[in-house]
């Protein structure tokens, strides 16, 4: 694997695996620092020589057992007997939510702002409009766009979505 193809794995998975390893960790920090210790596993490997036939396996079993290694040493801390057993239906839904987050990452700012509010932090319609001293009507604008642009951005071809957080 060459440097170039390294990086453009690196970006296609960088999102997936740390929703993988956040469900591992249950730590947005944790979960980023260890798939970043991941990566480098990844690529000392492979600058020794090491080849990978897939390297989303790999980097998910890589993943998997950076996140072992740190949930068995906090354990030991803590005295904690349980480490969570994370299987494909977990990797699945990563790959998920990636798409999610993406799609709504790309709304346009105000659209993106007015679609969390509402979906993320529960807000209604008139509770927006007061907020962001804008009309009702226009919110329920920005919230028909959002969905309308999250509908395309997800269904290419896949089943239809939902959203985690609704």
């Amino acid at each position: 694997m060459t440097t170039k193809e390294f990086e453009i794995s690196f970006k296609k998975l960088y999102l997936p695996l740390g929703m993988y390893a956040l469900r591992l960790v249950d730590d947005a920090d944790v979960a980023e620092d260890l798939e970043q210790d991941a990566f480098m596993k990844a690529w000392q490997y492979m600058e020794s020589g090491g080849k990978i036939e897939n390297f989303t396996s790999f980097m998910y079993r890589t993943l998997h057992n950076v996140c072992l290694s740190y949930l068995r040493d906090r354990r030991e801390m803590l005295g904690v007997e349980s480490i969570p057993d994370v299987g494909e239906e977990e990797i699945d839904t990563s790959f998920r939510d990636a798409r999610i987050w993406k799609a709504i990452d790309d709304l346009p700012e105000k659209c993106r702002e007015i679609f969390l509010m509402s979906k993320r932090d529960g807000l209604t319609n008139d509770e927006i409009a007061e907020e962001l001293g804008i009309s009702v009507k226009t919110v329920k604008n920005q919230m028909t766009k959002a969905f309308a642009r999250l509908r395309e951005a997800l269904a290419d071809g896949h089943k239809p979505f939902f959203l985690p957080f609704f």
